[in-house]
């Protein structure tokens, strides 16, 4: 066991190190010079064709999404306990500047982001039911050719087995952990163990059944839930925080004073406390902004891949929304309640995490209410999460094996949801960490491969679109 922990924390070490966040932002670089900066020169015309599309009523064929059903599957995957927990987490061990770090990811982020979904519709195909399948492992195959096939498996071999982890475990058992919190702050003794573990398996199992349900309506069905359960999830949390900012709003300028300065002197921003440095900052802000809208990973394509939108630029759009609301706004909410409300307790690493985000809320509405609206925000970005990260999971296993496992897979995911609930398995979760970085490297190198084709399609879709 011991030897497994060695092997995958060096291996960690590298896919969430140094080198690999500098090749995960430098691809966002790398496109964002290339296609002229569209996540800046065509912010308005990406909005206006995603968000100012919301409430226009759109039809999906069998086996397909609405493109905003594709954004919300995509986003019930990302937006999920790290913009809460994660983001908490890296200022707390990397200092207030880790969010200007994690802002420069995102803007990145977003044409990188932009390009995988415009490869994964214009690399898709139809499998065997007739559904919309796509993302990394089809554009490399289909991109490249059948001799980079195996670059596909690959991608799709650590994306079928970190769903279970990223997308399963970690989320789950952090909705049991909230639920069985609050239960304790509304009760007046303390809670025994035997209690909390039915409270803890009774939620796995409400979560299973959900699970469940909409995945066996098929990607239709995913998209009909994502596609009302995302917008709801992010309008509660995304008016909760800004109450509390609002309410603390004489420390808004002091704090984004911090996060500057923490970004180039982070001892200065935290006292002097040692350990903090602008490397930490840097590395704590890039991997929490990657990891949280998960550009450069090639999860959120496989997504998209079912959209009904038959241009591929026109779906890419929503890549960029898709990071400007994961990262731009909802991080940047959490990282700011944090801040202003003073309650990070920076080098604490018992403290890095989502119980510092719940004193934020409930320095302005009370232990109560405050913890209430974190469970909620936290049982709804997690259960997103879980929805999507299926979807991605069965994607990859059918990649691999063929429709008939895409049954199994989704019966053994939902019965991990149920064993996720009661059971804390550190070393599960490390590895699926280290899988979901894994998954980059090849989705990059078909991304890099394919860049000129991509920015083929991207330069010419935004030249006629300065026409019109």
């Amino acid at each position: 066991m011991e030897a497994i922990k060695s092997i995958n924390s060096a291996i960690n070490s590298f896919v969430w190190g140094p080198v690999m966040l500098a090749l995960l932002v430098g691809t966002g670089v790398y496109f964002t010079f290339r296609i002229g900066f569209p996540q800046l020169a065509h912010f308005g015309h990406a909005m206006k064709n995603t968000l100012g599309k919301v409430f226009v009523k759109t039809t999906a064929g069998k086996g397909e999404m609405t493109p905003f059903q594709a954004v919300s599957t995509a986003l019930a995957s990302t937006v999920g306990t790290g913009n809460i927990a994660g983001v908490t987490g890296a200022i707390v061990l990397g200092g207030p500047g880790a969010v200007l770090w994690m802002w420069i990811s995102a803007f990145f982020g977003m044409c990188t982001k932009f390009c995988e979904v415009t490869l994964a519709i214009k690399y898709r195909e139809r499998n065997a039911e007739g559904d919309w399948v796509g993302g990394p492992m089809y554009y490399i195959k289909n991109g490249l050719g059948a001799k980079w096939k195996w670059l596909g498996v690959l991608f799709a071999f650590f994306g079928a087995l970190c769903a279970f982890g990223i997308g399963n475990l970690t989320q789950i058992n952090s909705i049991a952990s909230t639920v069985c919190n609050v239960a304790q702050v509304f009760t007046p003794s303390v809670l025994s163990e035997q209690t909390l573990f039915i409270i803890a398996l009774v939620t796995g199992i409400l979560v299973a059944a959900f699970a469940a349900i909409t995945l066996i309506g098929g990607v239709s069905r995913i998209g009909q839930v994502t596609e009302r359960l995302v917008p709801f999830m992010a309008v509660v949390y995304i008016i909760c925080a800004l109450v509390v900012v609002i309410v603390n709003i004489k420390n808004l300028p002091a704090t984004l004073a911090t996060i500057f300065k923490g970004a180039f002197n982070p001892q200065a921003a935290v006292g002097g406390i040692a350990g903090f440095t602008v490397m930490n900052a840097m590395k704590r802000g890039v991997a929490r902004g990657v990891f949280s809208n998960e550009a450069g990973l090639g999860s959120a394509p496989m997504a998209h891949a079912s959209s009904s939108e038959t241009n591929p630029v026109k779906q890419g759009l929503y890549g960029i929304f898709e990071v400007f609301i994961d990262t731009i706004v909802v991080c940047t909410l959490t990282a700011l309640v944090v801040l202003q409300t003073g309650v990070a307790d920076f080098g604490n690493k018992d403290l890095a995490g989502a119980q510092t985000t719940v004193l934020g809320f409930q320095s302005v509405y009370g232990d109560k209410i405050g913890s209430v609206i974190l469970a909620l925000g936290l049982l709804l970005f997690a259960s997103s999460t879980i929805l999507g990260w299926a979807l991605y999971g069965v994607r990859c296993a059918e990649f691999l094996f063929g429709p008939k496992v895409i049954r199994p897979y989704e019966i053994l995911f939902c019965i991990v949801v149920i064993i996720g609930s009661v059971t804390e398995l550190p070393l599960v979760w490390d590895i699926a960490d280290t899988l979901n970085g894994l998954m980059a490297i090849p989705n990059l190198i078909g991304l890099l491969a394919l860049s000129p084709v991509v920015i083929k399609l991207g330069r010419e879709y935004f030249a006629e679109a300065k026409k019109k």
